[in-house]
């Protein structure tokens, strides 16, 4: 196979092609914990996270004749978590505030704001995301946890990236507000 990416785990990748169980026994095992936390960062439910853990890794295998390698597989297979992880919330009637459909007169903030170093405890910042409103906690997660940049926040959530950088700022704000009022500074 010729690909752009090198995956270490290319042997098993192709095993699992061949419908080997055990290779993607073993697929899942190098995988499930990322992609849980992936998952239970963007639906804030521990079952809901599983279920759809499980679900990708189905999806995962049943369409892994599509996966091309140009980017690695954790990459390819994160992107179905998080697709499933949305579907979910939308399947639920939970929806991320797109700021374009209503009128706010809110300012820029400065990009001053987001270089002050305040330090938290790991675990109190992780309970005070999961706290946020799940437009904010989706999109924090995505940008700051996931890695992924405003365009393609964008595309995922179906939002314009000025609407990923707004719910940004505001989710970041709202997170240091919460932490602020629970004490939780170092």
């Amino acid at each position: 196979m010729n690909t752009l990416y090198h995956n270490i785990h290319q042997e098993i990748i192709d095993k699992c092609r061949e419908g080997d169980s055990k290779a993607q026994f073993q697929l899942y095992k190098l995988y499930y914990k990322a992609m849980y936390n992936t998952s239970y960062r963007i639906v804030n439910d521990s079952m809901e996270a599983e279920d759809i853990m499980q679900d990708s890794f189905l999806a995962a295998f049943d369409k892994i004749s599509t996966y091309s390698g140009k980017v690695s597989f954790g990459a390819w297979l994160k992107k179905i978590v998080i697709n499933n992880s949305l579907d979910s919330i939308k399947k639920n009637k939970i929806e991320v505030e797109n700021i374009e459909e209503r009128n706010h007169n809110i300012k820029e903030e400065d990009d001053d704001d987001e270089t002050e170093d305040i330090d938290y405890k790991i675990e109190e910042i992780r309970m005070a995301i999961n706290e946020l409103a799940d437009g904010y906690r989706i999109i924090l997660s995505l940008y700051l946890i996931e890695g992924y940049d405003h365009e393609e926040i964008g595309e995922i959530l179906g939002i314009t990236s000025s609407t990923s950088r707004s719910q940004l700022t505001r989710a970041k704000k709202k997170l240091k507000e919460y932490l602020e009022t629970k004490s939780v500074k170092i």
